[in-house]
């Protein structure tokens, strides 16, 4: 039994970015088969197909081959113990995916090697930089015909602004693919079947050459604190160069590391009192038993079934004896974990996104964890008022786990909910209907500019057909705007009064 110290060193949690149909799902099976933890992994993608992704578990994301939740994955691999959190790919999304980047200690980016950067690989990765982890780049599916690897590493470097530095090259792409050189061992891996192409090795071999020249040097400390990157090639379709990203990764990739609070302590993980931060909420993983559960990411000590905590924002104290840890939709009873595990607590309502829990008499608190100001909005109503307590049952979930957003009409008590993108209103349409049994319709608003105002400030009478005037979740008044011309004309007329826009 390895004891805590060493098993914080073997611990390595990741998130998995990428743009939509880069290949993230199809990595994260083929990782999941060097873990021993399923036999195969088919074409995951495949609407027809009877295989489905390990980690698309929720029925739209089966039927519509897209992740649209976080799923939590873990496995063991050569002595280590690795959380993998796959995130959504689709835009629509990106607020949960930004939150689970809260939670990991490096981050895995998937790019379509025909295609190279795409605007969600820029937007998540500008998050991921923010927060200055390391970055692992896979440039996904050589074995179809790929731009070239000089062109993907400099646009790499330049739209992203990060320096990168090369573990293997490709020797051709598609019909011609010979293999990838591992530039750290001098040596070809070849790829199986590969008809005989001597000048596409030679040209392979002068760009290596290029790039030990001109290229960029290792540097184990700016891999770690996300200034350079290290490049692998390969094809997760066909199992090719990802065991050898995968030992690479888990070389460099760091182990669990401190966490800073609101009043800038860092909290260490070998420190001895358990805490902990719930950065995703998720209703209904079960669909049989109508099941919550918070999903609490360790910073520090080490945790105990049935242990005291105490929840940091109403000081409640809870009991953690019935917690789970993840394969997708399959889940183990957890006895204990350590730092940088991800556990899921079952919840009957007590806890929200953001919060922090700890054990002992010293309060600890970690920085909320950000939310998008919805774009796009619409009153929603159930078809059948026999179905209220469903209806309403359904919204405060869905709500509490950040699927969409919540507000009311000042005066009245219609339900307006917003959205990131369309999308977002349709998996909760689909929810509604598959998980609580309610059919809804929704009246379009349209696109808008929220806006929130201090209570202290807002007049009522502010509000007109261009301004419509609302409350949030929490009863806070928000203005939302019918464009970026009637906001400015609200400032002319009000110059005193403070308007925040939020991310």
């Amino acid at each position: 039994m390895e004891n805590f110290q060493e098993q914080l060193k073997n611990r390595r949690t990741f998130a998995i970015i990428s743009h939509p149909d880069a290949g993230k799902t199809t990595l994260t099976e083929q990782l999941l088969l060097h873990g021993g933890v399923i036999r195969e992994a088919g074409t995951v993608k495949g609407r027809g197909s009877n295989k489905l992704a390990s980690s698309d578990w929720m029925a739209i994301e089966q039927q519509r081959g897209i992740s649209v939740t976080s799923s939590v994955l873990q496995f063991d691999y050569e002595g280590k113990r690795i959380n993998i959190l796959d995130t959504p790919g689709h835009e629509d999304f990106s607020e949960d995916t930004y939150r689970t980047l809260m939670a990991v200690d490096s981050v895995v980016m998937v790019v379509d090697a025909a295609k190279g950067i795409e605007p969600q690989t820029k937007k998540l990765f500008e998050i991921v930089s923010q927060r200055g982890i390391p970055v692992f780049t896979f440039f996904n599916k050589i074995d179809r015909d790929a731009r070239p690897a000089l062109d993907l590493v400099d646009e790499l470097e330049s739209i992203l602004g990060i320096q990168a530095y090369p573990m293997n090259w490709p020797v051709g792409s598609g019909q011609i693919l010979q293999g990838i050189y591992d530039l750290q061992k001098d040596a070809l891996v070849p790829f199986k079947n590969a008809s005989d192409h001597p000048e596409v090795v030679s040209e392979a071999m002068d760009e290596i050459e290029l790039l030990r020249d001109a290229g960029n040097e290792f540097d184990a400390d700016k891999i770690a604190h996300g200034k350079l990157t290290p490049v692998f090639f390969g094809s997760a379709l066909v199992n090719f160069g990802v065991t050898e990203f995968l030992r690479e990764y888990l070389t460099y990739a760091p182990a669990p590391a401190a966490v800073t609070t609101v009043d800038d302590q860092a909290i260490t993980p070998d420190s001895p009192q358990f805490t902990g931060f719930v950065f995703k909420i998720q209703a209904n993983m079960d669909p049989r038993h109508r099941d919550r559960i918070a999903f609490v990411r360790i910073v520090s000590g080490e945790f105990d079934r049935g242990m005291d905590v105490t929840l940091q924002r109403n000081g409640k104290k809870l009991k953690l004896s019935n917690v789970t840890q993840f394969m997708a939709e399959e889940r183990e009873n957890v006895q204990t974990a350590v730092p940088g595990d991800i556990i899921g607590v079952y919840d009957t309502g007590n806890f929200q996104i953001g919060d922090t829990i700890y054990a002992g008499k010293k309060s600890v608190q970690f920085p909320d964890l950000p939310t998008f100001t919805p774009e796009l909005f619409n009153r929603v109503i159930a078809k059948d008022v026999m179905k209220q307590k469903s209806y309403h049952k359904g919204i405060e979930q869905l709500v509490q786990e950040g699927t969409i957003q919540l507000y009311k009409s000042w005066n009245g008590g219609d339900y307006i909910i917003g959205a990131v993108g369309q999308l977002q209103f349709e998996v909760f349409q689909f929810r509604m209907e598959n998980e609580y049994n309610v059919e809804i319709q929704f009246e379009p608003i349209g696109s808008k500019v929220a806006c929130w105002i201090k209570p202290e400030e807002l007049d009522e009478k502010m509000g007109s057909s261009r301004n419509l005037l609302v409350k949030d979740r929490y009863d806070a008044p928000v203005f939302l705007f019918e464009n970026k011309f009637a906001l400015n004309w609200f400032h002319d007329k009000y110059p005193d009064v403070t308007l925040e826009e939020k991310m």
